[in-house]
């Protein structure tokens, strides 16, 4: 008990005096999430919404695949990333394995079709309640698209949140294709991983406690502005 004391405070020193260490992990962290977060919602927002609004042949297949893809394992995606990546693999040339571009891609990977399915849930019913109207006044596709992106958009919130959480929490992938280098490619969570098998726990905990604050703090923000938009008339 002692121990886990003295390694708590430790680890509330090391975040008000800014330890550079775990600063350093912090923004990285923040970094590959966020982009990749970026990455995957302009990507999965109109691919979701497209999926929801067009009928084609195909389109029963594409909408069960993304929604497969949702609980794709992580070591898979980490491990599909890594051979493309490899020297060996189609894009070994680029020489992107175990760097943040790597470990972004594989998060990308993860959390676009959760947004993407996620989207074309919400667009859908959006639809059935908006569709008639909106091809009455003879709108596109895409015009279509955006306007349901729109007025879903507070809705959608709960999308992008949970790609945020897929991210943020991500341990294999990121660790297959980032390789956990020290001042390189190294992670809240792999970090905290680490940290704790080699009994560093002050470093660990303190990484533990900024990761809950971050979570909470979007998630309470997402609320806000969702709270927001249902006020609006």
């Amino acid at each position: 008990m002692n121990d886990f004391n003295q390694a708590f405070f430790l680890a509330i020193r090391m975040i008000l005096e800014l330890d550079g260490d775990l600063v350093e992990i912090v923004l990285l962290s923040l970094r590959v999430t966020l982009t990749s977060l970026s990455i995957a919602a302009l990507l999965g927002l109109p691919l979701g919404a497209l999926l929801a609004i067009q009928r084609f042949p195909t389109r029963r297949f594409w909408v069960g695949l993304l929604t497969a893809f949702m609980g794709l394992p992580p070591v898979v995606a980490g491990l599909t990333v890594y051979l493309l990546l490899s020297r060996s693999g189609p894009l070994g040339m680029l020489g992107l394995l175990f760097t943040p571009t790597a470990m972004i891609i594989a998060q990308t990977l993860l959390i676009l079709p959760i947004i993407a399915a996620l989207t074309y849930q919400t667009v859908r019913d959006l639809n059935v309640e908006y569709g008639d109207q909106l091809r009455s006044w003879h709108c596109g596709s895409l015009v279509s698209a955006c306007t349901l992106l729109w007025e879903g958009r507070f809705s959608l919130l709960t999308a992008v949140l949970a790609g945020f959480g897929r991210a943020s929490a991500e341990v294999g992938a990121v660790l297959i294709v980032g390789g956990n280098i020290n001042h390189a490619t190294r992670t809240m969570t792999t970090a905290i991983a680490l940290e704790t098998s080699k009994g560093n726990l002050a470093l660990a905990l303190g990484l533990g406690m900024i990761l809950i604050v971050l979570s909470l703090s979007v998630t309470l923000f997402a609320q806000a502005l969702r709270d927001a938009g249902e006020r609006q008339p």
